[in-house]
């Protein structure tokens, strides 16, 4: 019978209990990493209202379409907190054209859009994903010295395991700065000859 040498033995014991420790910091540090990757991780919301307008205002009547449909998701699909919805209501507000901020004030407009969010939500419905017209799509014209722009957006409205879509149109006009702003919109119904 064979001996069995003690450092041999000893020494793979040692070589174990190190593969054994490194593991154990390789996992906690590991665990660390993913639970501050998630924390750091901004909501969409936050996505949001982290663009500065001032220095990267949407150029294209299309883009300028994209984030309100983006800000619309949010205040119909997301969770946020009251400060949010407030800081998001008052940033939609900056994609509006003067003529159609001056309808209604600050408050008016955050009271309709909580009135409007709750029957959203006591119903069910949130927007799911939404398509802009592609940018060959988009009508620009001038009328009255002034540049317009008519687009559509294809909203996906989900209710429970339902789908509906909603197409809406869109107007908008260039402001004095060269920005497009929303003038209004309309839902498009499936009759309506113009769109």
């Amino acid at each position: 019978m064979r001996r069995r040498n003690p450092t041999r033995i000893l020494i793979v014991l040692v070589v174990l209990a190190i593969g054994v420790v490194g593991l154990f910091f390789y996992i906690s540090n590991y665990s660390k990493v993913v639970a501050e990757g998630k924390q750091n991780r901004m909501t969409p919301v936050q996505e949001v209202l982290s663009r500065d307008l001032e220095t990267n205002y949407p150029p294209t009547p299309k883009e300028v379409v994209k984030l309100y449909s983006e800000i619309t998701r949010c205040f119909y699909g997301e969770e946020y907190t009251d400060d949010e919805l407030i800081k998001l209501a008052l940033f939609s507000r900056q994609l509006f054209d003067d003529e159609l901020v001056a309808n209604q004030t600050d408050d008016q407009y955050l009271s309709a859009l909580r009135m409007d969010i709750d029957s959203w939500k006591k119903d069910g419905k949130v927007i799911s994903s939404y398509s802009v017209s592609q940018s060959t799509d988009v009508n620009e014209y001038t009328y009255e010295g002034r540049q317009w722009a008519q687009l559509y957006c294809l909203y996906s409205i989900r209710m429970g395991t339902n789908m509906a879509p909603i197409t809406e149109r869109y107007l908008l006009r260039k402001d004095d700065r060269g920005h497009w702003k929303i003038l209004g919109w309309e839902l498009v119904t499936p009759g309506d000859d113009n769109g």
